[in-house]
């Protein structure tokens, strides 16, 4: 899978999540390792949810994970919790607020 695909399947799933509840600002930067190579971000602003491929300088957490555990993730057949524990999801940041991803996956 290339990165634009990984990127346009992501985006796909995290737009279908309901994010209206959501009033603090989050910025999540997704560094996606080994096949489709790349980063990408969601941001939680304003209770409206944008996700685009380029790096965020100003992010609260950064994810770092392969393309497959990623999808697993958005789909919610892997948990983060257990990504993380097993080593499969790094994670940079706040942890308050790399829990709250989970909410809306």
């Amino acid at each position: 899978m290339t990165y634009e695909q990984i990127f346009q399947k992501a985006k796909k799933i995290f737009m279908e999540a309901d994010v209206s509840s959501i009033k603090e600002h989050l910025a999540f930067q997704f560094n996606i390792t080994g096949e489709g190579e790349g980063a990408f971000y969601a941001e939680v602003k304003d209770g409206c949810l944008h996700v685009e491929p380029y790096e965020y300088y100003d992010r609260d957490v950064i994810f770092t994970c392969s393309a497959d555990t990623l999808m697993k993730l958005a789909s919610g057949k892997f948990d983060p919790v257990a990504a993380f524990t097993i080593g499969k999801l790094k994670i940079e940041g706040s942890l308050e607020k790399a829990m709250i991803l989970q909410k809306f996956l």
